[in-house]
């Protein structure tokens, strides 16, 4: 939790955040079960949990290639210069572009990671060369397709 003002979860916290984690569509009277609170604690712990920001949503988990997204690209990006002004404007440009699912900055040889969804070869090659290379301050891009998903969007280990 990077927000000091954020506060650390109790012991029945942690189970609502542990049970949801691993399945989401839980009714509220069936977490409150599991957790062994009352309907109305757990509504009102739960929306706490949400408002604190600990939860921060619930979503479906889509197959990539259901919806025509199979390819699943890595992007090393390199920046011109590594200033705080160059990374503002870079990760402000990177938010706008869709086909990325994540962006984390990195120490090492490259300054981001970018995790990319798209249709195929063709379809990545046409958005590197028109949207990442144009985006602001990039100096070189090293693409890395995957080959095979071992472990992917793993639940949190708490």
């Amino acid at each position: 939790m990077n927000d000091p003002s954020m506060k650390i979860p109790d012991r029945i916290d942690m189970k609502i955040l542990r049970a949801l984690h691993a399945e989401g569509r839980l009714t509220n009277a069936e977490l409150a079960a599991r957790v062994g609170v009352s309907p109305a604690t757990c509504h009102r712990r739960t929306r706490r949990l949400f408002d604190e920001g600990h939860i921060r949503g619930v979503r479906a988990e889509v197959a990539p290639a259901s919806v025509g997204l199979g390819t699943l690209v890595m992007v090393g990006v390199m920046l011109d210069r590594s200033t705080p002004d160059s990374r503002y404007t870079f990760e402000e440009a990177v938010l706008k572009v869709k086909e990325v699912l994540d962006c984390i900055l990195v120490a090492g040889e490259f300054d981001y990671f970018l995790k990319i969804r798209a249709r195929d070869m063709a379809d990545f090659n046409q958005l590197q060369g028109q949207t990442l290379i144009a985006l602001p301050g990039v100096r070189n891009t090293r693409t890395f397709f995957v080959m095979r998903e071992v472990k992917e969007n793993a639940r949190l280990p708490f």
